[in-house]
């Protein structure tokens, strides 16, 4: 985890909502200065810090509506810091909780260098981000609605359809189902997945132009991987942004949840912890980047076959997945492609 550490003439720690906002501005004697609940607007914002600009840093929990107070601070040339949420314990840990508190919180951590901090992702490629995320939730949406039909046939004790429903030129299955109303609620599931299929179409085509806009050297690469195409490419290269944000392989690999931290308390392992942080959007793009691995390349079922042996298929499916990591990280490092024989020497 990291913590911002720098030092200011003034520190403001702002409990953002969606209407509202409360400010809190301490010097750097930790003396209170402002302390005041304004609406979540520009104008209000940059007027209540009217007089404590001069070298001031602004500190916000990451919610959801943290994107255009970024923004704000950006463009007025304010230092601005993102907080880890679920590592301000100071916030969520306390007695009593408000608002007023939590802004006060906030300034004094970034004052004692005790501010963690989490990515201020930039807004050039911020919504296309979004839009694979969204991309991620309409295509899972879509896998419910099969799944569904599934489960309509079943329950009437039909016969497994022949074919897969995934494709559209399988999906003339209505003349099993006799009853009306059965038919109406598997008519309108197929409808919508053909809907779903026309528009992730369209949304799959706009990613793979903007992705080649954004950084087509990075997106190239990512594709040289077995198993990895034009959406597990285009979903790592937006989550990850840069590969320079992480010092070593072992921050990425943390990033990605691919690490099983210990807890330990006088040499003795208490437990484990740190499941949910994280991305998890990396987390399971390196599990998909796994089972396609293995559909294409033989090298790749080997290596998880020996590992298999020793450490059970759920251990050795991880292990490869940190694989697949590591050689992401070095290749968006060093401008190289994935090279199978390295990948597999070991």
């Amino acid at each position: 985890m990291r913590f911002y550490n720098g030092q200011h003439r003034y520190y403001c720690g702002v409990d953002l909502h969606t209407k509202r906002m409360y400010l809190c501005i301490l010097d750097h004697e930790g003396n209170t200065r402002l302390h005041r609940n304004v609406r979540a607007k520009p104008h209000d914002f940059l007027n209540a810090i009217e007089g404590f600009r001069d070298d001031l840093v602004v500190g916000a929990e990451c919610m959801f509506t943290w994107y255009w107070l970024a923004d704000l601070c950006l463009d007025e040339k304010i230092k601005f810091l993102l907080g880890h949420a679920l590592y301000m314990k100071a916030i969520h840990g306390g007695k009593k909780k408000d608002d007023k508190l939590d802004s006060e919180k906030i300034a004094r951590l970034m004052r004692g260098g005790t501010f963690p901090l989490s990515y201020v992702y930039p807004r050039e490629m911020r919504a296309t981000r979004d839009l694979v995320r969204r991309r991620m939730f309409l295509v899972r949406r879509r896998s419910e609605l099969l799944a569904h039909v599934q489960m309509t046939n079943q329950q009437y004790n039909h016969d497994p359809f022949e074919k897969m429903l995934q494709y559209a030129s399988n999906r003339d299955v209505l003349d099993r189902f006799e009853q009306p109303s059965v038919r109406l609620s598997v008519e309108a599931d197929l409808a919508t997945v053909d809907h779903y299929d026309r528009l992730l179409k369209q949304l799959e085509a706009n990613l793979a132009r903007q992705a080649t806009l954004h950084d087509p050297q990075g997106c190239h690469l990512l594709r040289t991987i077995p198993g990895i195409g034009k959406i597990l490419s285009v979903v790592l290269l937006y989550e990850i942004h840069t590969i320079d944000r992480f010092p070593s392989v072992g921050d990425f690999l943390s990033y990605a949840r691919l690490v099983t931290p210990k807890q330990t308390s006088d040499g003795k392992v208490t437990g484990h912890g740190g499941a949910k942080i994280g991305n998890v959007h990396l987390k399971w793009a390196f599990s998909e980047a796994v089972l396609w691995m293995l559909r294409y390349s033989d090298d790749a079922k080997a290596f998880l076959k020996r590992k298999e042996k020793k450490y059970g298929k759920c251990r050795a499916m991880t292990m490869l997945a940190r694989k697949i990591a590591r050689a992401v990280y070095q290749m968006l490092k060093r401008k190289e492609s994935f090279d199978a024989v390295k990948f597999f020497a070991c």
